[in-house]
């Protein structure tokens, strides 16, 4: 099973949950287990993402957000979720959050981003445009615009939705 990038937008009082859970439970069990519908499968276009909007000259700002919406922040202690044996993230970087206020300044940013527009400034030709983009777009079956627009529209969405809902996200590699 291959390594992805996962992210899920839950209520702070569910991770609060989760942190009492695991605190009182002898195996440390913290009984994450948020609802699919709030679960983000970003596969590996993390990476792709930021790669491609590198030599297209998106500003640092809109950069940063970007790689906070898939890498989270350090405010919020999710360390609870990364204990054996119940680990959410046993082969990747610890899990990370992003706070509500957090969720909702990067919702706004990345909708700014306008990724068709970035993408066509990859050369036409594909394997000069994956050459560019780096390791990993070689594979992606239908090519790397349509991987990284249905990614980047889906991650978009997602924080979105987790804005306007007032949500944390928790960020993990599994």
């Amino acid at each position: 099973m291959a390594v992805t990038q996962q992210l899920a937008r839950i209520p702070a009082e569910y991770l609060a949950a989760c942190r009492q859970a695991a605190s009182e439970s002898p195996d440390r069990d913290s009984h994450w287990n948020p609802p699919s519908e709030d679960v983000l499968d970003l596969d590996w276009a993390p990476a792709l993402l930021e790669r491609v909007c590198e030599p297209a000259g998106l500003d640092d700002v809109h950069r940063d957000a970007l790689r906070q919406a898939t890498q989270g922040a350090t405010s919020i202690d999710v360390g609870f979720l990364n204990t054996q044996p119940h680990a959410i993230a046993p082969f990747g970087p610890a899990p990370t959050a992003l706070s509500a206020v957090e969720v909702a300044r990067v919702a706004e940013l990345l909708g700014q981003i306008d990724l068709r527009a970035i993408l066509a400034t990859l050369p036409t030709d594909e394997t000069a445009a994956v050459s560019l983009i780096g390791d990993g777009a070689e594979g992606i079956a239908g090519g790397p615009r349509k991987y990284l627009l249905e990614h980047f529209d889906a991650l978009r969405e997602f924080y979105r939705d987790a804005s306007q809902r007032h949500l944390l996200l928790v960020l993990w590699w599994d």
